[in-house]
């Protein structure tokens, strides 16, 4: 979907050399810049994510993990 914004020009200078740092278009660069503002502004949504990651990874344990977080846990003050 094409959009057109108005954006200050010291912004647009530094979109400018980002594009060119990171070798992506600017509408990569402004794309990218507002996925990545939704999801730190819809926690929720990252939440269903992770959610949705963890239900197909399954509940398995790791006793590792467990081991560590117990540790953890025996020194935190609660």
């Amino acid at each position: 979907m094409k959009t057109a914004i108005s954006i200050p020009d010291d912004v647009f200078k530094g979109a400018e050399r980002l594009a060119r740092q990171t070798k992506k278009s600017r509408s990569q660069l402004f794309s990218d810049a507002v996925q990545e503002y939704i999801w730190r502004h819809a926690p929720d949504d990252v939440t269903a994510a992770m959610d949705r990651v963890c239900v197909e990874l399954g509940e398995g344990v790791d006793a590792f993990v467990s081991a560590g977080g117990r540790r953890t846990l025996q020194r935190s003050e609660w």
